[in-house]
């Protein structure tokens, strides 16, 4: 008897899952393109039809997604064509973060260009989780309201947190004093934020995707981020790795000294004692060194070639390059191979929250149709 094999094609794919991929594909293939593309030059790309193209083309600019630039001047036999780019004045994303000494927000437009920045300085420590969501609600709806004003639509929300986050929860927040904090149910109880699409994701996570849309050619990296707390996200071939429940990244707490000072989390000698935020201000010796010890020890585990030092790092680069570098040099196994590249963030301190916003604004990128019947 001959097996009866099922074939994937006999599986019935809806018109409607085959328009949302080719929105996507077209709006993608304008995004990624460094001069404005022609409707011929998409569909060469795509291998889409001219007429599907253009058809596709015109739902995004009526949707808001897209605009159809003026064309170049003549210079030779035929007519120029216009160039498609993504519209500065469609959707836009709302980043939010909350950190131990500080509030922020900001709104990124579609073309990645942040619109409107706010940020609060004032220790959270203190404040329960509920007191201090509330004021970066209200930070919030200021940056909201300031964006509509503009003449944007705010797509959704992303909140980035120093903590351990799963399914839209802050586990625990050492630094902060959270444990089992439903952030964006908070979030949504602010007036002007009712309605919206509201995540939570670790900051230092969010900060690396942001980091990743800047990096130019580089797909794999460390993003460690310095803040009273050190988190790290780990970018592989352009994709964040999470671990298997989400929680990898939490550099700060790799043991530098098994006898040395308690750490908020209940161990001792753990990295951000010696290398975070407050030890940097206070100039303490051996910070550099520390941050060398952990990272070579990531290094020697996953191979990683370049590490990026953002949040409160950004600043202190030059100060701690030569210690790293020393402690790389000393500890790394291959380093005589391959030297490591060490490297400030290019977004600064802002890579979280500019991070945040930007998931937003992915997701309308790689689900036009979901924005597009949203905004219908």
């Amino acid at each position: 008897m001959t097996a009866r094999m099922s074939s994937p094609s006999s599986t019935p794919v809806r018109q409607s899952s085959v328009r949302a991929h080719n929105l996507a594909l077209v709006l993608n293939t304008v995004a990624n393109r460094a001069n404005p593309p022609s409707r011929a030059a998409v569909a060469a790309a795509t291998g889409l039809t001219r007429a599907t193209v253009s058809a596709l083309v015109d739902d995004l600019i009526e949707g808001g997604l897209l605009i159809e630039l003026d064309p170049p001047p003549r210079t030779g036999a035929g007519r120029p064509a216009a160039g498609l780019a993504l519209t500065s004045a469609g959707p836009a994303g709302l980043g939010l973060e909350i950190n131990v000494d500080y509030l922020a927000a900001c709104v990124v437009d579609l073309t990645g260009a942040v619109r409107q920045r706010f940020i609060e300085h004032a220790d959270q420590r203190p404040a329960a989780a509920a007191d201090a969501l509330a004021a970066l609600g209200g930070l919030a709806a200021r940056a909201r309201l300031a964006a509509e004003a503009d003449g944007l639509v705010v797509a959704g929300a992303t909140l980035a947190v120093p903590g351990l986050v799963s399914a839209g929860v802050v586990r625990v927040a050492p630094n902060l004093g959270w444990q089992d904090v439903a952030a964006p149910a908070l979030l949504r109880e602010v007036p002007e934020l009712a309605g919206l699409p509201v995540t939570v994701d670790n900051e230092a996570n969010l900060a690396a995707l942001g980091e990743l849309r800047v990096a130019g050619g580089e797909q794999t990296f460390l993003y460690v981020s310095g803040e009273i707390g050190i988190g790290a996200g780990l970018v592989i071939d352009g994709e964040l790795y999470r671990g298997a429940r989400g929680w990898s990244g939490e550099i700060g707490h790799l043991t530098v000294d098994p006898d040395g000072k308690p750490c908020r989390c209940g161990a001792t000698g753990c990295l951000e004692q010696y290398a975070g935020q407050e030890a940097l201000a206070a100039d303490e010796p051996g910070a550099a060194a520390a941050l060398g010890i952990a990272l070579s020890t990531v290094v020697n585990l996953l191979d990683v070639p370049v590490i990026v030092l953002g949040g409160a790092y950004a600043p202190y680069f030059e100060r701690l390059r030569d210690g790293i570098e020393a402690e790389l040099r000393r500890r790394v196994l291959t380093a005589g191979l391959a030297p490591v590249t060490l490297r400030a963030a290019r977004l600064g301190a802002d890579a979280a929250v500019r991070g945040a916003a930007d998931t937003v604004i992915r997701g309308v990128r790689d689900d036009p149709a979901g924005w597009l019947r949203r905004a219908g």
